[in-house]
């Protein structure tokens, strides 16, 4: 992947080629055949896992290198996907929006998904749906989530749960009318040398709360129950990253200058990602944050529309979690 500089907008790290664009539409159509197909049943992410295999080269190949490095950024971009522009449906305005009926867009998604491990949801989140609407939505601007269209701050996906996502995968089907909504991401391999040797023995202290987002409802388990966890574990020099701004407490002074620490240096080397339709973003949620820039939505039906997508590398180790070995997690 290209090195790029701070805080800049970053185009596609590549471009599909057109006849390989050609090909997995035409790979996803088969997918999407029959109306009854449902994005959430076990029999159809089983053919797109299948599908996945048939997939161009290029497109695989470049999923398969990330998955064993995802390299300094954490992130993969890819553009050039064919995501049906002329059957889109308008961006939808609802709270909660998912796509359950297979589409073109969500059998991408499923089939990259598969690519990288396995599809994976929350039954707390978006009531468990594999692929979920990421849209404004009327009256919910200043939400901190997927439906505002303020700013959103950095977080890994998840983080509080046992189980987070190890990536993210979204792909635009519109952008926002102004073009200026951006995704934000950084990751740990540029922002660790940022940081002091007090600040990295801090956040590889469990001296941290992190609880469930917004996303998850008023439902959701308070922090009262949640176990202090690192914001870093794993390789010293490569760590892992549990954290989310909003929802992440430090539960010590040095804990508190540990995380004001770390959040300067994703500034610091902060890329944002303007998409447009056809962009694939796969985020390494092991290794990278991301948030959002803030936008302007009209309400039109012609508003900023992604798609996502959780995935796991080894769904085994949730089957506590998951009645009937599904791929939703109901605890």
């Amino acid at each position: 992947m290209p090195a790029s500089t701070p805080n800049t907008a970053v185009a596609a790290d590549w471009n599909l080629d057109p006849a390989d664009a050609d090909a997995s539409e035409r790979l996803a159509r088969t997918l999407t055949a029959d109306r009854r197909d449902q994005v959430d049943s076990p029999d159809w992410v089983a053919r797109a896992r299948d599908t996945w295999d048939e997939l161009p080269l290029p497109l695989r190949r470049a999923v398969r290198r990330f998955r064993r490095h995802s390299g300094p950024h954490g992130t993969l971009v890819i553009g050039g996907l064919p995501v049906d522009r002329a059957a889109l449906p308008p961006t939808p305005a609802v709270p909660g929006s998912v796509q359950r009926q297979a589409t073109v867009p969500a059998a991408l998604l499923t089939m990259v998904a598969c690519g990288l491990g396995e599809p994976l949801a929350y039954l707390a989140e978006k009531s468990g749906a594999l692929v979920q609407d990421v849209v404004p939505v009327p009256g919910q601007e200043t939400f901190h989530g997927n439906a505002g269209s303020a700013p959103l701050s950095f977080h890994t996906e998840n983080g509080f749960h046992p189980h987070p996502p190890d990536y993210v995968v979204f792909l635009c089907l519109r952008a926002d009318h102004d073009r200026i909504a951006g995704m934000r991401v950084a990751g740990i391999r540029q922002a660790l040398p940022l940081l002091t040797r007090a600040g990295r023995e801090a956040l590889f202290a469990p001296e941290f709360i992190t609880t469930p987002p917004p996303s998850f409802g008023p439902d959701a388990a308070s922090g009262a129950d949640a176990e202090p966890r690192p914001v870093l574990s794993g390789a010293a020099e490569d760590p892992d990253i549990r954290m989310a701004q909003l929802v992440t407490t430090p539960l010590t002074p040095r804990a508190t200058t540990a995380l004001a620490e770390f959040g300067r240096a994703c500034e610091a080397t902060a890329r944002t990602l303007h998409l447009t339709p056809g962009d694939l973003v796969i985020i390494d949620n092991r290794v990278t944050v991301h948030g959002r820039t803030a936008f302007q939505p009209r309400y039109d039906g012609a508003d900023r529309w992604l798609q996502r997508t959780y995935v796991t590398t080894d769904l085994r180790r949730s089957r506590d979690h998951r009645p009937d070995d599904g791929h939703v997690l109901a605890r």
